[in-house]
């Protein structure tokens, strides 16, 4: 089988890499050179921080479950020393926590940054997915972005995060009528910001075989180059969306970037039925035939399996992210979040990249479910996937690990300890705690003031941006 990518290159069984099973979801070069250089689109920021002190910090780590008083030291963007009183060097730039809350930076494992630019919008609030079509307002968005908007969303996007202390994305991006470059542009808007990206833009057949083959190449190309503060994987539309042809392109794809699978699985309940009905098997089992299920893929939702389909999922070790506020909006249903095994994490699929709000929801609708989840070990491993994209430890307040934190100034008289961890993150901790966030050893932002990033600038540039959209998507 042969899939064209025109000019840049053709993925076929030749050209498929070693196995990479069980290891990390990295790029990786290939034959397939890729458009622009990792110099052109400036995905690392040469920004070398200089040592910093962080004096008196009431240290949390979600799991296991710590607190603890310390002080930290920060260089070259990682976190080099911890403990109390550590000596101040000459040139160290001191800053006093007086027992703020430091916590490693949160991590949302599915998002459409996309969407931003719909936040509030008159009927962006109406389940666009139930139907799976063209007419859905999301999808509408999606083919009325240029290059310009994608670029503003994604900013928007990022500051929403960070503004809740979010500091790494894994980010599902879909634009079939400005593909080419996007996921560049994307990761410009974001990189203005500081925060971190794990990037997809979706293979899909709905808008036919020749969006479908660039797309793949799109996601191959920003994998190869992608570096620094960014990674990319390969996207993917729900599987009914996809013919036989267009999964063994994906799977190829991945072989032949080293990259994983972020895709979408089981949403609505209608998804199994046109799966049969056009190819005469379930989603889990067409991708299990085209061996796009393992350690190296994300699926997201996972709300219509049965057991035994679920169960077959987790033992392939595929990552499972819950996306609770965004399935109950779009009524798609309430996940098995409860059975989603040692592998689950937590999205937001498009709604702000809040993880606080995000894990406090997917805590009591679980409580309603009668199958009570650990949110802390879902935001943790979430951190755990990060750490094996960027080959550093992101969750850990540990030397060596990335200097990825966020500062809450949190005003409750109530002692923290590791037993009241957990329930202080479901009833005391916000996103409104959350004043400052660092990100690679570098100030993002500081008392709750984004820096580097007009925000009023920003805003004014939204509105005429959606004023131009939103009659792009009345016209069509």
């Amino acid at each position: 089988m042969s899939f064209s990518l025109g000019y840049r290159c053709t993925i076929s069984s030749a050209w498929k890499a070693p196995s990479l099973s069980g290891g990390p979801i990295v790029g990786r070069r290939s034959r397939c050179r890729a458009r622009p250089t990792a110099a052109d689109l400036a995905f690392t920021d040469r920004e070398a921080a200089l040592g910093i002190i962080l004096k008196g910090a009431t240290i949390v780590e979600l799991e296991p479950a710590a607190v603890e008083q310390a002080d930290l030291r920060l260089e070259g963007g990682a976190i080099t020393e911890r403990g109390r009183d550590l000596t101040e060097g000459p040139s160290d730039e001191i800053c006093e926590l007086r027992g703020k809350l430091l916590l490693p930076g949160l991590v949302c494992a599915h998002h459409h940054l996309y969407t931003a630019l719909t936040r509030g919008m008159a009927g962006a609030e109406a389940p666009e997915k139930l139907l799976r079509g063209a007419e859905g307002v999301q999808a509408r968005l999606a083919g009325a972005l240029d290059a310009g908007a994608i670029e503003l969303s994604a900013r928007i996007g990022s500051l929403e995060a960070i503004s809740a202390g979010t500091t790494t994305i894994f980010d599902h991006h879909a634009s079939p009528n400005a593909l080419s470059g996007s996921l560049s542009h994307v990761a410009r808007g974001m990189s203005e910001v500081g925060i971190r990206g794990v990037l997809c833009h979706e293979v899909t057949d709905r808008h036919g075989p020749g969006k479908g083959a660039e797309a793949i190449e799109e996601n191959i190309a920003f994998a190869q180059e992608a570096q620094g503060r960014f990674r990319g994987m390969i996207g993917a539309d729900a599987s009914f969306t996809l013919s036989d042809d267009a999964l063994d392109a994906i799977r190829d794809a991945m072989e032949v970037s080293g990259a994983g699978l972020h895709i979408h699985l089981a949403e609505q309940a209608i998804d199994e039925r046109l799966s049969i009905e056009r190819y005469g098997h379930s989603p889990v089992q067409r991708l299990s035939d085209n061996n796009l299920l393992g350690p190296r893929s994300i699926l997201a939702d996972a709300v219509h399996l049965s057991w035994p389909e679920l169960s077959q999922v987790i033992s392939t070790g595929s990552w499972l992210v819950h996306n609770p506020r965004s399935n109950m909006n779009n009524q798609a249903g309430y996940a098995p979040a409860g059975k989603f095994g040692l592998r689950a994490m937590l999205g937001t699929d498009g709604m702000a990249a809040d993880m606080f709000a995000e894990a406090q929801t997917a805590y009591f609708r679980s409580r309603e479910a009668g199958q009570p989840i650990d949110v802390l070990k879902y935001l943790a491993n979430a951190q755990r996937l990060a750490s094996e994209l960027f080959q550093i430890p992101i969750g850990a307040i540990r030397p060596g690990a990335a200097a990825d934190i966020i500062i809450l100034d949190d005003p409750s008289p109530m002692p923290l300890s590791a037993e009241n961890l957990a329930a202080n993150f479901l009833f005391r901790f916000s996103a409104r705690l959350v004043e400052s966030v660092m990100i690679d050893g570098i100030w993002r932002m500081r008392e709750r003031r984004p820096l580097g990033v007009g925000v009023q600038d920003l805003a004014h540039q939204a509105r005429e941006a959606v004023a131009v959209i939103w009659e792009r998507i009345e016209r069509s």
